[in-house]
């Protein structure tokens, strides 16, 4: 299943974000060799931090186990930026309309091998699916992605190959690196989900993507003030703060002037039931 995190909703997923980046260490920094920066057994770049889309794909468990970024091209991105040397001078793809995807991998430490749901195939496949599937709904027309050529051969194998390249290979690690481009069309995705027999919605429902989010942190118990007619309010209550203020007007009156005016504000705010409850208790003006 393929849950999206991003900009909006990322502050309720730290466990999956985390995860994420401690499999992307794995992968792009101990299995390719890629010169990435590594803290805390986490991979995060600079581009982490301009709100990206993670898709992301998970097991039965609620775990993590595959993932891909995806990233405007209209501002800074890895093949502007970081793997520049691919472009051979050539300016960078931008448009309101293209993506950029990066650090598309999966957990082969965990998954099967075969063609089962839990398997690298199927996994990798439902990963495709989702990122295209996503930004498809999302407007996007065209992806332009950095793989290495084991990536451009599994893109072949499972009926989703390029249209098209950009640039040329040029080493990086253990492996070459190169741009690919795909485009976000249903065709390509109903070819890729033949291919791995993937039958109807990925994308998590609203209750298990509530379920997959972090603990709510407790609610912070508010004092409670309490009123001398028998009623009481929480701190944060601003309606009730308002109802305090008349209140405290009414009993400071100094003047008759100032007790009709209190009286008028409160019978505004609360009507004139208030009014009558307390009348007893007012100032002699």
């Amino acid at each position: 299943m393929i849950i999206v995190i991003d900009g909006i909703n990322r502050h309720r997923y730290t466990r999956l974000l985390d995860e994420m980046y401690e499999l992307r260490a794995r992968v792009f920094g101990q299995r390719l060799g890629w010169e990435v920066e590594i803290e805390d057994g986490k991979e995060i770049d600079q581009f982490d931090s301009l709100d990206p889309a993670y898709v992301i794909g998970l097991n039965d468990n609620g775990r993590v186990v595959s993932c891909v970024r995806a990233l405007q091209t209209t501002g800074p991105h890895m093949l502007s930026d970081v793997f520049s040397d691919i472009l051979n001078g050539e300016a960078p793809l931008r448009g309101a309309t293209i993506w950029e995807s990066t650090r598309f991998c999966v957990d082969t430490d965990i998954l099967e091998r075969g063609t089962s749901r839990n398997s690298v195939s199927y996994a990798t496949c439902e990963l495709m699916a989702g990122s295209l599937e996503y930004a498809r709904n999302s407007g996007i027309s065209d992806i332009v992605t950095v793989i290495d050529p084991v990536m451009n051969r599994v893109l072949r194998r499972s009926d989703c190959a390029p249209y098209g390249y950009v640039g040329s290979t040029k080493p990086m690690g253990k492996v070459s690196a190169m741009a690919a481009l795909l485009d976000c069309t249903d065709d390509r995705i109903d070819r890729i989900r033949k291919f791995a027999g993937i039958e109807g919605e990925i994308f998590v429902d609203q209750w298990i993507a509530k379920e997959l989010a972090d603990p709510e942190p407790p609610v912070a118990e508010t004092s409670v003030v309490v009123w001398p007619f028998g009623k009481q309010r929480g701190d944060n209550d601003l309606h009730s703060q308002l109802e305090q203020y008349c209140l405290d007007q009414l009993l400071d009156a100094s003047t008759q002037d100032e007790l009709e005016a209190a009286k008028r504000l409160t019978e505004i705010l609360r009507g004139e039931e208030m009014i009558r409850s307390i009348t007893p208790h007012l100032p002699a003006c």
